[in-house]
């Protein structure tokens, strides 16, 4: 970073304590440190875009000679996400028609994210590859998401036709569009929406978890939006595929105003089957389980679509990386209702007992026969 500077949506405020307030409320996220000696506040005073980090750390020196290490004090400051660039230029690798698409995604990531300007986040979802298993309520709603938010290629899949009954929550569709095979339709719509990223599809079902590992061999990332075959099989089948494959996975979904969404690493947290284990541990013997019928309405497959969709994103960029190896939620009815499913891994569990590369039999199958909903 050549030309520290405090960006001007956090600028500081200091109390007659001395302590330092750094954000602010309004964009969700703000730190107070304490500063008895005022090395803090200057050394942010200085950080005005036009001082070299090194011309910061010496002019804080001689503002402060019982400073023990100017240096460390503005490098400990230059790594906060408070802090940007004032030199820095927009990538070579945008174009200027990207540059003005993308320009709100920059705004947005410069303010939550650390690095000298945030575009070198878009950069990183330019680059990514993802799949969307499932174009349903809660995949139409991520995909159009990752498609403007601009994801660099997005492979959709499902083997499904558009139904009129869909359009109540279906993003991605019209009535125009009933009748016609989901993949094709959503690939259409997508493209429009980003034609600077590339938009694929394939209707397909899938079957088995050997299936599911071609389908995401080369990917960056998997979005699960779909419940066929059995809802808890394709996400046990996901479980194990992304964690052979050593990317991410997200699912999500809706069980009339109850929405929620999981992510899972290869590298950290709880993984699917341990999370449902400890789960079934805690219910009470007995205790019925129901998994909702097709009672849905546009809010809550919105909701759970951009919830997969903004989870994805923090996985890609490592900008506001959601928490992972739990299952979180909302319910759209109790406003103080609020869903936070943790467990500990089993132990030897393959995919996050030991955190191991795992290995699993990819010819698991499950029936695919589901009553519609």
């Amino acid at each position: 970073m050549r030309l520290p500077r405090v960006k001007f949506e956090h600028r500081p405020h200091r109390y007659e304590d001395g302590t330092i307030r750094i954000g602010g409320e309004i964009h969700g996220i703000a730190a107070e440190i304490e500063d008895p000696s005022g090395w803090v506040w200057t050394a942010l005073c200085l950080m005005d875009g036009t001082r070299s980090r090194e011309d910061i750390a010496d002019r804080l020196r001689l503002a402060h000679p019982e400073l023990p290490d100017a240096e460390s004090v503005v490098e400990q400051l230059v790594a906060t996400r408070y802090v940007e660039d004032a030199a820095a230029m927009p990538p070579a690798a945008l174009s200027e028609r990207e540059l003005d698409r993308y320009s709100r995604n920059q705004a947005f990531f410069r303010v939550v994210g650390p690095g000298p300007h945030s575009w070198e986040v878009q950069l990183r979802l330019k680059s990514a590859r993802v799949v969307v298993l499932g174009l349903g309520g809660t995949g139409s709603h991520a995909a159009w998401a990752l498609a403007a938010a601009g994801v660099g290629e997005i492979h959709c899949v499902d083997p499904d036709l558009v139904e009129l009954s869909n359009l109540n929550r279906q993003v991605l569709y019209g009535e125009a569009d009933v009748g016609r095979p989901k993949s094709e339709a959503a690939v259409a719509r997508l493209r429009g929406v980003n034609s600077d990223i590339t938009v694929t599809g394939d209707r397909r079902r899938i079957g088995s978890r050997r299936e599911l590992d071609t389908l995401i061999a080369g990917y960056d990332a998997l979005a699960l939006c779909a419940d066929r075959p059995d809802g808890h099989g394709i996400r046990v089948w996901a479980n194990r595929a992304c964690a052979a494959a050593r990317i991410p996975w997200v699912g999500g979904g809706y069980s009339g105003p109850l929405v929620t969404v999981g992510c899972f690493t290869p590298e950290a947290g709880t993984c699917y089957e341990c999370l449902c284990d400890g789960e079934e541990a805690r219910r009470r013997p007995g205790t019925p389980v129901d998994l909702g019928g097709p009672g849905v309405i546009a809010t809550s497959a919105g909701l759970s679509g951009q919830f997969v969709a903004h989870a994805l994103i923090g996985l890609l960029t490592g900008v506001s990386a959601p928490p992972v190896g739990v299952i979180r939620g909302v319910n759209l009815i109790a406003g103080d209702h609020h869903v936070w499913v943790s467990h500990p891994p089993r132990p030897g569990c393959p995919v996050c007992g030991t955190r191991a590369r795992a290995r699993f039999d990819s010819t698991e199958r499950i029936s695919p026969a589901r009553p519609k909903q």
